[in-house]
């Protein structure tokens, strides 16, 4: 009885903890709609490109509208993602067409819309994977992203939510008649995206070095003693000289690099070297 207690409380723990993330994710997200995007005519895609276009051409609150055209989506959710999930989007779009409506009252922070573009770029990519990594949705694009990951969690969110804003956003364009808008709206999209990715797949990027050399293990030696990272020997084969060779494996900070590099040119000049990136690594001597 206890261990279950304990098990509702650790439940009811995470979701205020999420809750608390979503209402700090559509605060930022907020921000960088109404003092940025909105002022200067740019859109961030999703139904907030929608609800510009209202605002504009029938001075329509923008947070409202956009409840309103979310309702359908989150009645779809319901059935298809749970009660959890739809509480918390609920909570979500609430509190961003709140915070919208709330900060549209004061003065926009620049003119510049390529500033504009990039700073509200930034912040609502920042206030989207927030609320993301809470598993809750605003709607609009990111709610539909959600939606689509749940069959097809191969998808990248950030690349799902870039497609439909760049579609909306083209709808922008034909109401204001104003190419100018998607060019730089479309830089907001771009950047909000891969703050979307680095937020959720990680930041931390690290190098994949693979060495093909007749020295491996002077090679490797080296690389434990001078950089203090491991090596790993596979074994492989040459298709065009059908020779077997011991193909080294070494995972490296991105400091690190340029060391492995002259330990390998100055043990062997004829050695095949292949740097690619690692987003995440795990294991010691990286995250764990």
């Amino acid at each position: 009885m206890k261990m279950q207690q304990k098990r509702l409380l650790i439940r009811i723990k995470k979701f205020f903890i999420e809750l608390i993330q979503i209402v700090c994710g559509t605060a930022i997200m907020a921000i960088g709609t109404s003092f940025f995007l909105l002022p200067n005519k740019l859109s961030s895609g999703g139904f907030s490109g929608v609800s510009t276009i209202l605002y504009y051409l029938f001075d329509f609150p923008l947070g409202t509208s956009m409840f309103l055209l979310n309702i359908p989506l989150f009645i779809f959710s319901f059935f298809r993602n749970g009660r959890k999930f739809f509480l918390k989007s609920i909570i979500g779009t609430f509190s961003l067409s709140f915070f919208i409506d709330l900060f549209e009252q004061f003065n926009q922070l620049t003119q510049d819309q390529l500033l504009a573009c990039i700073y509200g770029g930034i912040t609502i990519g920042i206030g989207t994977a927030i609320i993301l990594k809470a598993d809750a949705s605003t709607g609009g694009s990111d709610l539909l992203a959600q939606i689509i990951r749940r069959f097809k969690p191969e998808y990248r969110a950030g690349n799902l939510i870039v497609l439909m804003d760049t579609i909306i956003v083209g709808m922008n364009v034909i109401a204001f008649k104003q190419i100018e808008i998607a060019l730089y709206s479309a830089i907001a999209i771009y950047i909000m995206g891969k703050v979307i990715d680095i937020f959720l797949e990680g930041m931390y990027f690290t190098k994949m070095i693979y060495i093909v050399s007749e020295k491996y293990k002077e090679i490797a030696k080296e690389i434990g003693d001078k950089v203090e990272r491991g090596t790993t020997g596979l074994y492989a084969k040459g298709m065009y000289t059908n020779e077997e060779k011991m193909l080294l494996l070494c995972v490296v900070g991105r400091g690190e690099v340029a060391s492995i590099r002259k330990i390998v040119k100055e043990t062997d000049k004829k050695a095949f070297l292949i740097i690619s990136n690692a987003r995440e690594v795990f294991g010691k001597g990286f995250k764990s």
